[in-house]
């Protein structure tokens, strides 16, 4: 097994899974779903293309940094002028007007994921288009643009498993500063994903077939632990 390695961070990201009508969720760490639509901007792949080869990677999540949950109210249409009426329309052919809702963002968080294959050619496609995307690349949501590239040079790691690579990566990252002693977390999230058997948790962010033109999705198991910072996760010295 092979894994590719990229880095998740921005002053605010999205990660819904049950978001319906006017409230719009956010997990606390990346989607499997909302991963394997950055896959496909960086593709060049459209919605209607199947995206099974993408969704059969096995994914982890490091968390770097905790993100803070923030919540805005939003409004969409409604507004008047020259005496016309300026609404969002209906299916149901009511007369438009305002729509509100309850978007949820994690604001500064960062994240380290990893993808797991043994299909050596296609982390190596994923890894050279992520360098270069064909679209502009998202967290979560198209307006929500990354901090840092996503891409991490030398982030494809031939023969090395997914547990092994987002545990043996040092934090922080290369070129950041280390904060003081008293800011750094004792330890560091993960969360994997699992068979069946071995699940804790389920995730409905598991896309199928061309999952982003018909909506579908099926049930993921994951897996959460904790380690230590400093001894199993290397702590990069100052």
């Amino acid at each position: 097994m092979s894994t590719l390695l990229l880095r998740l961070a921005g002053p605010m990201q999205s990660w819904g899974t049950q978001s319906r009508f006017r409230i719009r969720d956010t997990g606390l760490e990346p989607s499997k779903s909302g991963v394997v639509g950055l896959l496909c901007a960086a593709l060049g792949r459209a919605r209607a293309e199947p995206v099974d080869d993408l969704a059969a990677l096995r994914m982890g999540v490091r968390v770097e940094r905790e993100g803070l949950m923030k919540r805005d109210y939003h409004t969409a249409g409604g507004a008047h002028r020259q005496g016309e009426t300026y609404g969002v329309y209906k299916a149901n052919a009511a007369a438009p007007d305002t729509v509100t809702s309850d978007r949820y963002y994690l604001a500064d968080a960062d994240f380290l994921v990893g993808l797991e294959s043994g299909d050596d050619e296609l982390l190596g496609k994923l890894d050279a288009a992520l360098a270069r995307p064909v679209w502009q690349t998202f967290l979560g949501r198209k307006s929500l643009v990354p901090g840092v590239p996503v891409h991490i040079p030398g982030g494809l790691l031939l023969g090395v498993d997914l547990e092994s690579a987002l545990k043996g990566c040092a934090w922080p990252r290369m070129g950041e500063t280390p904060p003081p002693t008293d800011r750094r977390p004792a330890r560091l999230r993960f969360v994997w994903e699992t068979d069946d058997a071995a699940g804790e948790e389920v995730r409905r962010d598991q896309p199928v077939g061309a999952a982003f033109l018909q909506r579908s999705f099926t049930l993921r198991h994951v897996r959460t632990t904790f380690e230590e910072l400093g001894g199993v996760v290397p702590l990069r010295e100052e």
